[in-house]
């Protein structure tokens, strides 16, 4: 029993959403299915008749969420696929692209970078709850025009095999990436707290007695070097994740976008406030930095600017 590439498409688009216990069992049933009824209609043209028993099963959104018994009811199954493509698609791209922009526009109007965090993250709330509302309302509107017309022939526009996207070469690198990821994070996490413990660094040029002191500043473990830790340590867990489901979803890539910020902004923040490094540590150090502000500014931006292209990718990684 062969299956061809356009089976093999549909069948990774309904499996890709359902949780990874179940992705192999259920692959395997639905290419046993689409076979078989390709060969019990005895065809003179297999191409053919398999993208007709394909138009027939319908969209693979909606056929996954058979088997993950979540009944599409929110807008209704003719147009909850489309529904979530676009919500999904606006939260991965346009709002993270709004959120920087005006982040950027902020920093250069008024040099300030806590006003421009405080910007981003009310754009992230009130652009994406503004963007959920809409598309919500406008879908909710076309679906009771759709019920309305529900006689006509036409209905909503058709999902075809042509829909489907080409399936991604197996990416055996996915998973070591993966891991190389979360062993990075890990590490981040063991020298933060390596360096608070052991004391690395030696101050010959301020203390003259070359007594052990930390590198980052030593107030950051009364505050904010926690969610720090915490954002790192979602990081792990949500790569150790994507291992386990042999890929991004949607979710994952949800926890991914939670852990990041909360790692990303906390860092950026104490950046911005000059607070990462130990001052005992800086005053040994003074001839090699001398323009600290501007330094701490440039490199809190890159953090943010890295953080949410990296929410971008695994959201568009998820979506396939």
């Amino acid at each position: 029993m062969s299956t061809s590439t356009l089976t093999e498409r549909y069948v990774h688009e309904v499996v890709r959403r359902l949780p990874a216990d179940q992705r192999d069992d259920i692959a395997e049933e639905l290419r046993a299915t689409i076979a078989d009824t390709v060969e019990g209609r005895n065809p003179a043209d297999p191409k053919s008749v398999e993208r007709e028993v394909l138009s027939e099963m319908g969209d693979p959104v909606r056929y996954a969420a058979r088997y993950a018994d979540r009944p599409l009811a929110l807008i209704g199954p003719d147009l909850y696929p489309s529904y979530i493509r676009l919500l999904v698609t606006l939260l991965a791209t346009v709002l993270p692209a709004i959120t920087v922009g005006l982040m950027l526009l902020e920093v250069m109007d008024t040099d300030d970078l806590g006003a421009a965090i405080g910007t981003g993250i009310g754009t992230l709330l009130t652009v994406g709850s503004q963007m959920i509302a809409v598309v919500t309302v406008l879908f909710a509107v076309a679906e009771r025009r759709l019920r309305h017309n529900k006689g006509s022939a036409a209905g909503p526009a058709a999902w075809t095999p042509d829909d489907l996207p080409e399936v991604r070469q197996a990416d055996r690198g996915g998973a070591t990436a993966a891991v190389a990821a979360a062993v990075w994070d890990a590490l981040l996490i063991g020298l933060i707290v390596w360096q608070h413990t052991a004391k690395p660094y030696r101050a010959d040029g301020a203390r003259g007695n070359g007594e052990p002191i930390e590198v980052l500043d030593p107030g950051l473990w009364s505050g904010w070097i926690w969610p720090v830790l915490a954002g790192l340590a979602g990081l792990v867990a949500v790569e150790l994740g994507r291992v386990a489901a042999r890929g991004w979803t949607v979710r994952l890539a949800a926890w991914y976008a939670l852990a990041q910020a909360t790692f990303t902004l906390s860092l950026a923040w104490v950046l911005h406030q000059q607070m990462f490094f130990n001052p005992a540590f800086l005053a040994d150090v003074k001839t090699l930095w001398t323009t600290p502000g501007p330094v701490y500014n440039g490199a809190a931006l890159i953090v943010l600017v890295m953080g949410a292209s990296a929410v971008v990718k695994t959201f568009r990684a998820a979506r396939g």
